[in-house]
């Protein structure tokens, strides 16, 4: 009996495997601001296209010159990344799987923000 258990928890861990892998492959990948890259003025960048749960935003930008913080959505109105926890990005070649709902992301260098380097990005 103890045999028979064992194979249907082993069955069940790789049906979830399966489901959970395929909710993956079927994720997009997206470039912020397409060929430019993360730089100013990208806030309409998502207009005209539809993100689900899971779809992965590539930023690419100079790490000596920018970054990405991941921000709630105070955050992104006033470009601010208080309360200081906010998830900070800084490889240049980022790579973020979007969360059911709003995302914000601003650029946390001085006046980057406020000159348009920020998105926000619903996904269903």
């Amino acid at each position: 009996m103890a045999m028979g258990r064992g194979s249907a928890k082993a069955v069940l861990v790789v049906f979830v495997l399966v489901v959970l892998s395929s909710e993956w492959a079927d994720a997009a990948t997206y470039t912020v601001g397409d060929r430019g890259g993360w730089t100013f003025n990208v806030a309409g960048w998502p207009r005209g296209k539809t993100f689900r749960a899971g779809d992965i935003l590539v930023f690419n930008y100079a790490s000596a010159a920018h970054n990405v913080v991941a921000v709630n959505k105070v955050g992104y109105q006033k470009c601010s990344t208080t309360p200081g926890n906010a998830k900070v990005y800084q490889t240049g070649k980022d790579r973020i799987r979007l969360a059911k709902g709003q995302n914000f992301f601003i650029c946390s260098f001085p006046g980057h923000c406020q000159s348009g380097m920020k998105v926000a990005i619903t996904a269903t």
